[in-house]
């Protein structure tokens, strides 16, 4: 089973179009993971109407788990909240805001099914601009293979985090992402596994759609 944690922050505006490419995956043995850090906004309330009106469907793909948090405690505490939580062999990560292609989760199941030395993959993706489906953009900065450990070790950045699926036993070993580092999360946590000698690559398939959009959270370190 994978586990797909999605951890939620004032997404009421686009968590629907997140829970719809969820509902469209060709990988079946699923379950998710939605994890509300305190939002402000109708998140809350909008996933409980998506939930209530794709019930059916979603029964029948997902065992679904909705946490809404009593307060606030970050993009990493939600990582790892999600986390803890799941009970899949594989874990993939999926940011409220962005899509998944359909045959995403498939691709990365037998990419870890058919390499059990690798703790986890990403994916390569598409970004979007909200509200301008057709202006997009293919991104240069992944690295693959074994150009990824030497890209940590010197310090650069090369995996997209909400595209990655992980084993449940790298979770185990390494943890979760760190709160010490606000915006740089991923980062740390990649170069963590680097460091700890775990195998990792990028499907050069862009199997994710990232959303721009200005409350993105790496915009708020990243403008």
């Amino acid at each position: 089973m994978v586990s797909v944690v999605v951890p939620c922050y004032n997404a009421s505006a686009f968590i629907r179009s997140c829970l719809d490419g969820l509902l469209k995956q060709t990988y079946t043995q699923m379950e998710w993971i939605l994890v509300d850090d305190a939002s402000s906004d109708s998140t809350v309330d909008t996933i409980n109407s998506w939930l209530h009106d794709y019930r059916s469907e979603t029964e029948r793909l997902a065992r679904v788990v909705f946490l809404p948090l009593p307060s606030n405690v970050g993009t990493a505490g939600s990582y790892t909240i999600g986390m803890f939580l799941a009970r899949g062999e594989f874990i993939a990560i999926h940011d409220c805001d962005d899509i998944s292609h359909p045959e995403r989760l498939e691709k990365q199941v037998q990419f870890l099914s058919e390499h059990p030395e690798f703790g986890l993959v990403g994916t390569n993706y598409i970004a979007f601009e909200d509200q301008n489906y057709h202006k997009t953009v293919i991104p240069q900065w992944l690295a693959y293979g074994s150009d990824i450990p030497q890209k940590y070790d010197e310090g650069l950045h090369c995996i997209s985090n909400p595209t990655v699926m992980l084993r449940g036993s790298t979770f185990d070993r390494i943890g979760g992402h760190t709160r010490k580092i606000p915006g740089a999360e991923d980062f740390e946590f990649f170069a963590k596994c680097a460091a700890a000698g775990i195998q990792m690559d990028n499907l050069r398939e862009p199997l994710y759609f990232y959303r721009l959009h200005p409350k993105q959270h790496s915009r708020l370190f990243y403008p």
